[in-house]
């Protein structure tokens, strides 16, 4: 009976977490449709008005179904989402779905590179914080963790290549790959690509390639995790199981490492879901500023082309990942820590 209960609990909380996810991209949808509509100006004249005649424009104006009235725009739009066609760019032969297809594997490479190195940092650093509070290395740790967080993403970019490609020569200072080397990419995600093919110039030239825009936007939200973690830990030193262990005479290391970490490491889990949309802004940044041929970059250049069909399309792409990334999170913290569930 208890085991159906709990059963029961975990499906409503999925099923409820299912039943709102639509709702939120719905709202996100509407939200980036109005903003892109309300903006000043003609989105095909910004774009290509100097290349073109009025009559030119009018014929890529109705083409493009920008004289029709803005509700039959947004139904289009929503429409289009749901059979999976995010538009087409005014600047651009392809469309925007097969622009995300070829640029995704390198944005969603630096960002989950980027993801542990934060997750690695911020544990390694809030734990032995928790573990030696006040200590030099707690106070140096908590320093650390509210300069980085603050600090400028393009910044700190900038003084990595400084240092490390143009001073000391150690890495090189942007793109994703050497034009000397020659590969077969079947997934676009490099490092995986070089272990699939047995190419290891390919894996280790992307690796020193990933590792500098990877640490910069790793290092920038890590201070979030050395937070949370060390906030967790020492929470979790007071719980009164982990007295009763000391009590017992358990190891004090085997208590910290055995009991109180591995119980403060399931807030992470939330963390993670929310730090990935400051990632996917953070990689905008960070691509622009290394070079890196991802989504972020092309964002960039679309806008400054003045081309919102491929904007929107784009940060349509961006916002759905989002919603998936925080239902897939949610459901997996309602299966490690069941209190979230009620």
């Amino acid at each position: 009976m208890a085991a159906t209960a709990r059963s029961g609990s975990l499906r409503s909380y999925v099923l409820g977490r299912l039943a709102v996810a639509p709702v939120f991209l719905f709202l996100l949808l509407t939200l980036l449709f109005v903003l892109l509509r309300v903006m000043p100006g003609d989105p095909i004249s910004a774009a290509l008005g100097d290349r073109l005649s009025a009559e030119q424009i009018e014929v890529r104006r109705q083409a493009a179904g920008l004289n029709d009235p803005i509700l039959v725009q947004y139904g289009r739009y929503l429409g289009g989402v749901v059979q999976g066609d995010l538009g087409t760019p005014a600047t651009d032969p392809r469309n925007v779905r097969q622009i995300v297809f070829d640029l995704v594997p390198a944005t969603f490479e630096l960002t989950m590179f980027a993801m542990v190195v934060a997750v690695v940092i911020g544990i390694l650093v809030g734990a032995i914080g928790a573990r030696y509070r006040d200590g030099p290395f707690d106070v140096g740790g908590r320093i650390f963790g509210i300069v980085i967080y603050a600090a400028p993403v393009f910044w700190l970019g900038i003084l990595a290549q400084l240092l490390f490609a143009n001073r000391w020569g150690l890495l090189p200072s942007g793109n994703r790959i050497s034009a000397r080397i020659v590969f077969e990419d079947p997934t676009g995600f490099y490092l995986l690509d070089g272990i699939i093919t047995g190419n290891w110039a390919l894996w280790s030239g992307a690796l020193k390639h990933l590792l500098l825009p990877g640490m910069t936007l790793g290092l920038v939200i890590s201070g979030v995790f050395i937070r949370m973690v060390r906030v967790n830990m020492l929470q979790t030193l007071r719980a009164d199981y982990v007295e009763a262990a000391q009590a017992r005479g358990v190891a004090n290391r085997r208590v910290v490492f055995a009991h109180a970490f591995k119980n403060a490491l399931v807030p992470v889990v939330t963390i993670m879901g929310l730090q990935f949309a400051l990632l996917l802004g953070g990689a905008i940044l960070t691509e622009t500023t290394f070079s890196w041929p991802g989504l972020g970059q092309a964002l960039v250049e679309f806008i400054n082309r003045r081309d919102y069909a491929a904007v929107q399309g784009i940060v349509t792409f961006f916002a759905i990942m989002i919603v998936i990334v925080s239902l897939l999170i949610d459901i997996i913290n309602g299966l490690l820590d069941p209190r979230v569930r009620y």
